[in-house]
């Protein structure tokens, strides 16, 4: 079925094979870049003017918490002719190495010469990253034009009153991804969930496969209060008769019961896999990828003689599959400056454990952080005793995140040496010039915040 209205995407697309890295794929979107009355600009626009939940409070007062249904985001996939239907997805969602592991899946798919979408968030720099055909971000021009035919199924759904009317934003952005997926002729679509993942717009698709990287606390006061709370939440995207792949262990921890459970009333098939505690995140994340292209293998068929299955995710493929701000290491003067989101004590742990075996980090390391107020800071800050020097508490952008002078007053009270920088490119240049020659940065506790300074990095400097 066609969408309703607007000229198709295809029109505008371009060939999904053509495997151009992402930096070939345009400028990044900055507001000073367009003009003010430009098409994407005016989209963007009016993206800024609907509920996002990224950045605010997720329960200002009454009637402000954020909705317990699926009804908006399927009554504007509906208005735009079910393009969720129209190619194989792979629904991901956990704590930690979703986004990582998702774009790992999507990669080893290509290499089966299909065409592949892929839908990751939150974006570091730029809205463009969250959707992607083949190893690039789409164009300005493809995000506009699927936005602006979401919009108009948000109109229509408020001229009826019926429950597209209520859509947030990350609603908006899903239908317009799948949407750019559907008439750009994807064979398959890996989505990351935004949050939790029972209610999360992304499962609105149907998937062939479901997975779920890990689960800790967070979003407690969404998702609840209780690693086994948190994992119902996650693993109900799995799909009866279908694979739920999980690392979500071990057998007898409570989160892992749970997704056994979830599984069994879904009527999922779960697939256990246990990982090492010595694997790295890389690994981990690799390890999962792996066993979903294998699961996949056994239940759909050959494409042109090729199988679907791990040995798919070659070096290639994994190189590939990198997202910008998860374990990514730039250098400035010589100055290693490592930029990784991690917002929960134990993914930063991991993180730090693999760094502390890295050897172009030398010396003691000078902490960026930045974060949002529903944080565990406490956690986080303990977890970073021992592996730096000092810490620059700064601001992670605008929305609910943690004051710099209370984040550092709680560091201080720690015992860390720490800081208030209220701008996070200042507090960047203070902790580089403290390093220089003798250490490296650790830019952490949001990809917010690396969002914030990864523009002028990337500008100025050449991979490690």
């Amino acid at each position: 079925m066609r969408p309703r209205t607007g000229c198709t995407l295809r029109e505008a697309g371009r060939s999904l094979r053509e495997e151009v890295p992402s930096s070939a794929m345009g400028p990044s979107f900055r507001p000073e870049e367009h003009p003010a009355g430009s098409r994407l600009a005016r989209a963007l626009a009016r993206m800024d003017s609907l509920v996002d939940w990224e950045r605010r409070e997720r329960s200002e007062g009454e009637g402000m918490r954020m909705r317990q249904s699926l009804a908006p985001i399927r009554d504007l996939l509906e208005r735009l002719g079910s393009p969720e239907g129209r190619f194989r997805t792979v629904l991901v969602a956990g704590t930690k190495g979703k986004g990582s592991t998702a774009s790992l899946i999507a990669a080893g798919l290509r290499r089966t010469g299909s065409a592949v979408g892929l839908y990751t968030s939150p974006h570091v720099e730029r809205v463009h990253e969250r959707i992607r055909l083949g190893p690039g971000d789409i164009s300005d021009e493809e995000l506009a034009q699927a936005l602006e035919r979401a919009f108009g199924a948000l109109d229509e759904a408020e001229a009826r009153a019926t429950p597209g009317a209520r859509a947030t934003w990350f609603d908006v952005l899903t239908a317009a991804g799948l949407l750019v997926f559907a008439e750009s002729g994807v064979e398959w679509a890996v989505l990351e969930c935004g949050l939790g993942g029972r209610l999360d717009s992304t499962n609105a698709a149907s998937p062939e496969l479901s997975l779920l990287t890990n689960v800790d606390l967070e979003h407690t006061a969404i998702l609840g209060s209780t690693r086994a709370a948190i994992a119902r939440e996650k693993a109900a995207i799995a799909r009866a008769g279908r694979p739920l792949v999980s690392a979500v262990g071990p057998e007898g921890d409570e989160a892992a019961d749970a997704v056994a459970e979830v599984a069994r009333e879904l009527g999922a098939r779960l697939v256990s896999l246990e990982v090492r505690a010595e694997d790295s995140i890389e690994e981990r994340n690799v390890a999962l990828a792996r066993a979903a292209l294998d699961e996949l293998g056994k239940a759909v068929p050959d494409r042109a003689g090729t199988r679907l299955c791990a040995a798919l995710l070659d070096g290639r493929a994994r190189l590939e599959a990198r997202l910008p701000g998860r374990l990514e290491i730039l250098e400035r003067d010589g100055t290693p400056i490592v930029l990784d989101g991690a917002h929960v004590p134990s993914s930063l742990a991991l993180v730090l454990r693999d760094l502390a075996r890295d050897e172009r980090l030398h010396g003691g390391a000078q902490a960026l952080v930045g974060m949002g107020r529903d944080k565990d800071a406490s956690g986080l800050l303990k977890t970073l005793r021992g592996h730096v020097d000092r810490v620059l508490c700064t601001s992670a952008g605008r929305g609910p995140y943690r004051d710099p002078e209370e984040l550092a007053a709680l560091a201080r009270s720690l015992g860390f040496a720490a800081v208030a920088v209220s701008d996070a490119r200042d507090a960047l240049d203070e902790a580089r010039e403290r390093a220089l020659g003798r250490g490296w940065v650790l830019v952490t506790g949001s990809l917010h915040l690396v969002g914030r300074v990864r523009g002028s990095l990337v500008r100025t400097t050449s991979a490690c």
